[in-house]
């Protein structure tokens, strides 16, 4: 695509979010949140955004999507998360799962799931993280064993977002023991509704419910809804963390903090955070500076798991230095759940640890060094 037209697109496109935004806004329909991609779920704002082409927006149009560019998609999601608006019902489906369904899955799984992502009918939860296994993905103990025309799986998913609201589950599970344990993982697209499965909900500290124990009890998967090869899913759940760990959410969730530093350094002249905020701002323009590069990257059919893990590992240490700031000012003092300071600092634990933690970042992105 021609660079200006791309450019134009791009700014019709932030323009759009922001008036849907500003409207909701103004309705008293939604009100902005840090960590709003994880933890502010609304269907009706998920389904407005599908009715606009904004979901799927890359895919192919024969499986609902729009053909645009990630670099578009990014302008979209930018923007939605400098509005901290209430995108979790389609966000893990758009982001990731749809990718890897359209990367490798059958034209079957493509045409049945992909353009109920694009419509939202489809909600999906993640089913990778499993108790004792900390932040080692390959630490999977669910199984499906082969049955006629599919599978049975068996086994117990933990901090599943949202697993009380999603129609469909990702699932890694072992479908062989090797002697690796990253080999013989398969991923799956499980229905939530079929017997077998239960969601018991997890509270957090602040009284609020996004995360889920899931269990499932010889649940029947349909042979076409493996994703992919069999015994590969080591190999493609790691590409699909790509989409995963390069977006801009692992650099804005704590946007609404930045805008209260910017707004409170502005009125108050000569504070002694001008220089820290600038800083912030600065760092800022840099990591949306990676997040183009790994959308790029995306639009050139590469699978950009290094750029995605440097782009999480700095984006977390922003993140955290963002809110750090708010603390010097009297609007960090009094924290409440409430607040923008207060729902980010709840949710800051948590950074370091979706989507892998620091020290599992570190070693993919020298893996990847000594690889190239």
């Amino acid at each position: 695509m021609d660079r200006h037209v791309l450019h134009e697109n791009c700014a019709a496109l932030r323009a759009e979010v922001g008036a849907l935004t500003a409207n909701w806004r103004a309705a008293g329909r939604y009100a902005p949140r840090s960590d709003a991609w994880l933890r502010s779920f609304d269907l009706g704002f998920s389904r407005e955004l599908a009715a606009r082409g904004l979901i799927g927006m890359t895919w192919p149009k024969e499986f609902g999507g729009g053909e645009r560019s990630n670099v578009e998609r990014l302008a979209v999601t930018e923007e939605l998360l400098r509005a901290g608006a209430p995108v979790a019902a389609h966000w893990i489906g758009d982001r990731q799962i749809g990718p890897a369904i359209l990367r490798h899955g059958s034209r079957e799984l493509r045409e049945e799931i992909l353009p109920r992502i694009a419509s939202v009918d489809a909600v999906f939860c993640l089913g990778m993280s499993e108790p004792e296994a900390g932040s080692d993905l390959a630490a999977v103990r669910t199984a499906a064993t082969a049955v006629d025309g599919g599978w049975r799986l068996t086994g117990h998913k933990i901090w599943t977002s949202h697993a009380h609201h999603a129609t469909h589950a990702y699932v890694l599970a072992r479908t062989e023991r090797a002697e690796r344990k990253h080999q013989g993982l398969s991923e799956f697209v499980v229905d939530m509704n079929v017997e077998g499965v239960s969601v018991t909900p997890i509270v957090d500290l602040a009284g609020e419910h996004h995360f889920n124990e899931v269990r499932f009890d010889e649940v029947f998967i349909p042979a076409h809804r493996l994703i992919g090869r069999l015994g590969n899913g080591w190999r493609q759940v790691v590409e699909q963390l790509s989409f995963e760990r390069g977006g801009a959410e692992r650099v804005l969730s704590s946007y609404p903090v930045l805008a209260q530093l910017i707004s409170y350094v502005t009125e108050h002249a000569g504070s002694e955070l001008h220089t820290l905020v600038g800083s912030l701002v600065a760092r800022l323009a840099v990591l949306r500076r990676l997040c183009r590069e790994v959308a790029q990257a995306l639009d050139d059919g590469q699978a950009p798991v290094r750029q995605a893990a440097v782009l999480k590992y700095l984006g977390n240490a922003f993140e955290r230095d963002v809110i750090e700031a708010l603390r010097h000012t009297e609007l960090g003092r009094e924290p409440s759940s409430e607040s923008a300071f207060g729902q980010a600092l709840l949710a800051s634990p948590g950074f370091g640890l979706r989507g892998g933690s620091a020290e599992v970042l570190l070693s993919i992105i020298a893996k990847q060094e000594a690889r190239a």
